[in-house]
């Protein structure tokens, strides 16, 4: 470790998550959000939400909305933040008169048309596309004329000779030699200033000691280190994350159907399970495939994220939440299974019967929708329509045990050993096996062949429903 990286370790932790509000958050956005979230958790830091919305074109409020209702649904409040940067524009100006006033930066009047040429031409000579220097200022050279009404870019005097160099804790030591990186522009012709520009101000002005962030902003390491630099200031330590690939090998981003984050909400994932699933791609412990946000936050470290490209795979996260649902209490969950409920207009159910359905049908569910579909099925005033399973399992011959079943139900104590008996004595009486009967009583009353035992299904839904049920033949 050098003595940058003990000097920041010496510090209390501070992380940030820096989104763009271009297109809603989607999986692969918020598992760069987790590690840094995680990592201030885990060492007693502060997490900090800030918004990169300086492309005001495409920025809009309710990608905005979405990126604060993912993180409150996840768990993954801020400590600090919101904070937005085009409310910080007089920040920028203060901080980019401070450069300019320490010869950091110089004004460039290449136009675009000139730029663009220069490219191609560069390009043809099989040359690495680069602004070529024509308005730096150095000791003894001539600058050309200045153009008549042309408002200038300032451009950041990156440094010559010498290498950038920082201990990246997920690729290693970075080296990059300066004279591969050009004169950055850091502010517009009408004064605005540029991503890379802004984002160390806000590091340097928030107090971050680590960034943890995407590898697609590796090649503006570089040029961020210079700059914090150049501003007198320490960089924080830095760690890129691989790529998240979604199920067909490609980076996940809305082009390619990624979902926003509170569609999983919507669908009935579970947060601790979303946190579960995201947190292994691209970090683990040992074999450890189930585990709780609390343990999550105790085994954190940065010392074993991953490498490698992870690739999301819907099955998995469905398998790792529904082993959520299953260790869920069961109150609990009757308590996110009521939203879903109610959402479809199901009027208010009695919490003890809720509990009763998530008690029973959360070994068999892998969502908190699939759940409320059970209970809906169960609790509402009317069974839903089966027509080729009551053709199959209803059928003449299984009426009269039905008929004797229902006497016997009507009669006996309203409770799960008490149903039992009822229904093995029907068995008896008329010679049949229990799916003969089992099968026909699950599809009169629950519109299905397949549910968990009759008799705990049948103490569930109440007497009188299901009398009302196995009578409507």
């Amino acid at each position: 470790m050098n003595d940058s990286q003990n000097s920041v370790a010496a510090r209390r932790v501070r992380t940030r998550f820096a989104p763009s509000p271009t297109g809603f958050i989607h999986l692969g956005n918020i598992r760069s959000a987790l590690y840094p979230w995680a990592f201030a958790r885990a060492t007693g830091g502060d997490f900090i939400l800030r918004i990169e919305d300086t492309d005001v074109e495409r920025s809009t409020q309710a990608a905005v909305d979405v990126i604060l209702e993912s993180l409150e649904w996840l768990g993954m409040q801020p400590d600090e933040g919101p904070f937005y940067q085009m409310q910080r524009m007089d920040r920028y100006r203060e901080v980019l008169e401070q450069l300019k006033a320490g010869g950091h930066v110089y004004p460039c009047y290449m136009s675009m048309q000139e730029l663009d040429a220069l490219r191609e031409q560069q390009m043809a000579n099989k040359e690495k596309p680069r602004y070529n220097g024509l308005w730096r200022p150095e000791s003894g050279k001539q600058l050309p004329p200045i153009p008549e009404g042309v408002q200038p870019v300032l451009r950041f005097r990156n440094p010559q000779g010498g290498v950038v160099a920082w201990d990246d804790k997920v690729k290693g030591r970075i080296e990059i030699r300066n004279d591969e990186l050009d004169d950055l522009v850091i502010a517009r012709p009408d004064g605005t200033p540029t991503y890379n520009f802004c984002v160390v101000v806000d590091d340097i002005d928030m107090a971050i000691t680590h960034v943890i962030r995407g590898d697609d902003h590796v090649n503006n390491t570089p040029r961020q280190i210079n700059i914090f630099l150049a501003l007198g200031a320490q960089p924080p330590v830095y760690a890129h994350l691989p790529t998240v690939l979604n199920e067909q090998g490609e980076k996940m981003s809305k082009r390619h159907g990624a979902k926003p984050v509170t569609q999983y909400r919507d669908e009935g994932y579970l947060p601790d399970a979303m946190i579960n699933y995201l947190a292994r791609l691209g970090w683990s412990h040992g074999d450890d495939e189930i585990f709780s946000r609390q343990q999550f936050i105790e085994w954190f470290n940065l010392d074993h994220l991953g490498r490698s490209a992870a690739q999301f795979d819907e099955a998995k996260l469905r398998w790792v939440n529904s082993q959520h649902l299953k260790a869920m209490e069961d109150g609990a969950l009757a308590q996110l299974v009521a939203p879903q409920l109610a959402k479809r207009g199901f009027a208010a159910c009695d919490a003890t019967q809720l509990r009763a359905v998530c008690a029973l049908f959360k070994d068999r569910c892998d969502t908190t929708v699939a759940l409320a579909d059970w209970a809906e099925r169960l609790l509402g005033e009317s069974v839903p329509e089966a027509a080729q399973e009551r053709a199959e399992h209803v059928t003449a011959a299984v009426v009269p045990a039905l008929d004797t079943l229902a006497k016997a139900l009507a009669e006996c104590p309203w409770e799960r050993p008490a149903i039992a008996a009822a229904i093995k004595k029907t068995l008896a009486e008329h010679g049949l096996k229990m799916p003969q009967l089992a099968m026909p009583v699950r599809v009169l009353v629950a519109g299905t062949a397949h549910t968990p035992s009759v008799d705990a299904l049948l103490e569930l839904m109440g007497r009188e429903k299901v009398l009302a049920r196995l009578g409507k033949r």
